[in-house]
């Protein structure tokens, strides 16, 4: 496997919730750490495996059989060609992976908890259910597939969830080719969990409500599959993977008052990156370990329009605030001309310890389809 440089999140101010994050969990921190953590550094994420500041595209015209850029999700499903988007999630985990082989790629980006048999590994995969634009089934599907095929993990152990929106998850999205036994579990048991949130939202002093299964520790693996449209200016004027969170953390919240704040502060969660060292904030074990931000049919607008383009396009990373900065970066803005709020998508990076001069390949986002 090709060697990514170790991972590390600068917290500083977080530090002090490690601790109170721990105990949401019923756990004390343990000091399991993976063989790479010898030389941590700061700014590069929170995979053992793979470099957090790495994000892979495909712009593939094939993964869709006719151009009809606003349509409804179901219209959108009968257009879908399955098995190139499945072909196209294979070559993004391998071109992540820095791996040659398609199920040596998909196991080193998911990670067995310590102790743990992968049968009796818990996945929940975030999906977004507001309003009319929904994840495409054959990216749901592939996930899905990945996880029972390659991983052995039950599939009554795979919840797909939307906390917020996701009461009517099952008749607005009932996803094809799912793994039979896969459970769309709508809300989840709803939002209604407090844990500590970190700074900068609030100086890190207070509480919102998370999902429960989340706050608890039930999740051993976290996916987010997010959705390519557009929000308010607070959120870096789009709504991609740190956004798609406000359906697992209280989204009120955020619409109040400090919304980049939030949106940052509920990313840097244990609930979301991991159980962490109390004493250095090293993420001891990624919880959330693959991010995808489906892009087959997108908006400039958003959140709640529908689709106003077909790119045909999908992009993945391990590190949301990285995959979020670079695909309002390079797609929205450099290849769309959508406006971005440049101010907050860079925070997306500096409140996580790194610089635009740190990505990698030129601060390119990677073709799948040329690794």
């Amino acid at each position: 496997m090709k060697s990514f440089p170790p991972v590390h999140v600068s917290r500083r101010g977080f530090l002090k919730h490690s601790v109170a994050g721990a105990a949401v969990f019923g756990v004390a921190p343990h000091l399991f750490l993976p063989k790479s953590a010898a030389g941590l550094h700061e700014g590069t994420g929170t995979h053992p495996n793979i470099d957090g500041r790495r994000v892979v595209g495909v712009h593939d015209p094939g993964m869709t059989r006719e151009v009809v850029p606003v349509c409804p999700w179901t219209h959108q499903e009968k257009l879908v060609d399955s098995r190139a988007v499945m072909e196209n999630m294979d070559r993004m985990a391998m071109a992540l992976s820095g791996e040659k082989q398609i199920r040596d790629a998909w196991r080193a980006i998911f990670l067995k908890p310590p102790g743990k048999a992968w049968s009796d590994v818990v996945v929940a995969i975030k999906t977004n259910n507001i309003a009319r634009q929904h994840t495409r089934g054959a990216v749901m599907a592939k996930m899905c597939r990945v996880l029972v095929e390659e991983m052995n993990i039950k599939a009554n152990h795979i919840r797909i969830y939307d906390g917020k929106h996701g009461a009517d998850l099952a008749e607005k999205t009932p996803f094809a080719g799912l793994p039979e036994g896969i459970r769309i579990v709508g809300k989840w048991g709803g939002i209604q969990t407090p844990v500590p949130v970190p700074s900068p939202w609030k100086g890190g002093d207070k509480k919102t409500d998370c999902l429960a299964n989340l706050a608890t520790g039930e999740v051993d693996i976290l996916i987010n599959i997010a959705l390519c449209k557009g929000h308010q200016d607070s959120f870096g004027g789009f709504t991609m993977s740190m956004k798609n969170h406000l359906g697992t953390f209280d989204p009120k919240a955020a619409h109040r008052f400090g919304a980049t704040d939030y949106l940052l502060s509920i990313n840097k969660t244990p609930q979301i990156l991991g159980e962490m060292n109390e004493r250095t904030g090293d993420v001891l074990f990624p919880r959330q370990q693959l991010c995808i931000i489906d892009a087959l049919w997108a908006s400039e607008d958003g959140p709640s329009c529908d689709t106003s383009c077909q790119p045909n396009r999908l992009y993945m990373g391990t590190f949301a605030p990285v995959l979020d900065y670079q695909v309002a970066t390079r797609f929205r803005k450099g290849t769309m001309g959508w406006d971005i709020d440049e101010k907050v998508t860079r925070r997306f990076l500096t409140e996580f310890g790194i610089r635009i001069a740190d990505l990698p390949n030129g601060g390119k986002i990677i073709n799948a389809m040329e690794v």
